[in-house]
């Protein structure tokens, strides 16, 4: 997964705008759902707490919560070079649920 095609696969999504959100490209519908790191190497999704315990299981050299509260309230890093677009596509819209 390149960072063009996470943006691509974001802004596609019902509804969603891009925007700047301190040095990351921040991805909303009503909330922020997404960010895209500057250096284009990870993803942050927010998913519900039940989503993020099952795929950081699922695909665990490759997701996994964010570190201190932010993790505790579903905030997930996905490392783009390491996902298939199969993978991100069932967690943005995951995230695009919890963002609307």
């Amino acid at each position: 997964m390149t960072p063009a095609a996470f943006r691509q696969m974001a802004l596609a999504l019902p509804g969603v705008v891009e925007r700047a959100h301190m040095d990351r490209h921040a991805f909303r519908v009503r909330i922020i759902f997404a960010t895209l790191a500057a250096d284009g190497c990870s993803a942050n999704l927010k998913l519900t707490r039940d989503e993020q315990e099952l795929h950081s299981e699922r695909l665990e050299s490759v997701v996994a919560p964010v570190s201190g509260g932010w993790g505790r309230m579903g905030w997930t890093t996905v490392m783009l070079d390491r996902i298939g677009d199969d993978d991100m596509a069932i967690l943005l819209a995951g995230a695009h649920r919890e963002g609307s």
